[in-house]
């Protein structure tokens, strides 16, 4: 994976970030360690993004399209109402387990509600207005699961869309990769709808903030 901020910057960024939970702290670690594909977890510095924003939205509730190990859920968890909900999807099993067990040692075990198997089948049958939803899961689908959930989404409400960057291929004169293009088709596709606003984070990977009017 190619490294599109350096290094020294997001460590000076992480030394004036606030510290992730002991818990976060570890699922981390271990992913660095055991994953193969560990390069895929948010981290402690966009971890903190994830938390902030929804701290300042204070939804009822959260969509996640992409659960991995547990640890963007756990992050935006940190903004839910008392009386909300995070619903997040994971195609695959053992990483499903995985973050299970550490949402079942966390302080909103009750709050999260973990499902496994194709986000496009699962989205339609969720029956809420989504306050803020998390889209990280195969790039190839970000335009589907984006027309599913705008829908649902309240008005004021956020989609935070991961990796809309794709390690600086999207730069590329022509982009070659099934993955970025897939992303730079997405990332147009938000660009021409009328139903939103948007500002593009150069966080990490890249953040793409999605606002419905």
């Amino acid at each position: 994976m190619e490294e599109l901020i350096h290094q020294p910057i997001n460590e000076y960024a992480e030394r004036f970030s606030s510290a992730e939970s002991p818990l976060l702290e570890e699922i981390n670690k271990y992913t660095q360690a055991n994953h193969p594909h560990a390069h895929m977890l948010s981290g402690r510095l966009q971890g903190r993004f994830l938390s902030m924003l929804s701290r300042l939205l204070q939804p009822q509730y959260i969509l996640e399209v992409g659960t991995f190990t547990g640890y963007s859920a756990l992050c935006l968890a940190e903004g839910l109402t008392p009386t909300g909900s995070l619903h997040t999807i994971e195609i695959r099993q053992e990483d499903a387990e995985t973050a299970k067990a550490y949402f079942d040692r966390s302080a909103y075990a009750n709050q999260i509600h973990l499902m496994v198997g194709p986000a496009a089948t699962i989205i339609p049958q969720l029956p809420f207005t989504w306050d803020l939803v998390f889209i990280d899961a195969d790039k190839t689908g970000y335009i589907e699961y984006y027309e599913l959930v705008v829908p649902r989404l309240r008005k004021g409400g956020l989609i935070i869309a991961d990796n809309v960057l794709f390690h600086g291929q999207v730069l590329e004169t022509v982009i070659s990769g099934k993955n970025a293009k897939a992303i730079h088709a997405f990332n147009e596709h938000v660009k021409s709808d009328p139903r939103v606003e948007t500002s593009l984070v150069t966080l990490r990977d890249g953040l793409l903030l999605i606002r419905k009017n």
